[in-house]
């Protein structure tokens, strides 16, 4: 089976803020709440990102996680540390980031180093949680194999049971991560594929090299 997809095709003609920053983290923020500025509802995830770890068998993996924080420090997420993707980040912390909005036309590529967050951290944004979500946290040993969807929900209802009338505490397996970024990209949606391509890579006198890329 051959599928054509070269019909597929969109322009850019976007032409958004040329402003640039000295520091990246800067950028990410407008262009962050930029992007917010056209969702009234919060039901739009705009802070959905794709995480890319390497796993055990030396292929890169990626999937899509929400990002939960941000700082000039770098960016959190909250996941199972017993999970694929945290077995990887145990086994080799460097990880990519990648954001793709498409409304604006604009994508932004962070690398960057991870390191669990202070467990109190983690207690508050867990706490914080709708409480189904936080059951689902001890239903469900991600990435592990089961028999049947309904062994996991009757792992739920197990837990639901267990919690009644209780105060749901976080599991020490489940958590978050901070990726301090040694390196971003934001690209922006040009015409005629002529996009801007801006990379901030991180010097050992911890100023950022500002480097204009060709699309």
């Amino acid at each position: 089976m051959i599928i054509d997809l070269s019909g597929l095709r969109k322009n850019y003609y976007n032409d958004y803020c040329q402003k640039i920053p000295r520091n990246p983290f800067q950028l990410f923020h407008y262009w962050f709440q930029y992007e917010k500025s056209f969702y009234k509802s919060k039901k739009k995830e705009i802070n959905a990102m794709s995480l890319s770890t390497i796993g055990k068998d030396g292929c890169p993996e990626t999937r899509i996680v929400l990002l939960k924080e941000y700082s000039n420090k770098g960016f959190i997420f909250y996941t199972n540390y017993y999970s694929s993707k945290g077995i990887s980040i145990r086994i080799y912390p460097r990880v990519c980031l990648s954001f793709f909005w498409e409304k604006t036309s604009r994508q932004i590529i962070i690398k960057g180093v991870t390191s669990k967050i202070d467990r109190k951290k983690s207690d508050i944004y867990f706490n914080k949680r709708p409480i189904n979500n936080n059951l689902g946290c001890w239903a469900s040993r991600q990435s592990s194999i089961i028999t049947s969807r309904k062994y996991l929900l009757n792992k739920y209802k197990k837990w639901k049971k267990f919690f009644e009338n209780k105060n749901i505490t976080r599991p020490f397996y489940w958590g978050g991560y901070l990726v301090y970024p040694y390196k971003m990209e934001f690209w922006q949606g040009k015409s005629n594929r002529l996009h801007d391509r801006l990379s901030y890579e991180l010097q050992d006198n911890k100023k950022w090299l500002i480097r204009r890329l060709s699309p």
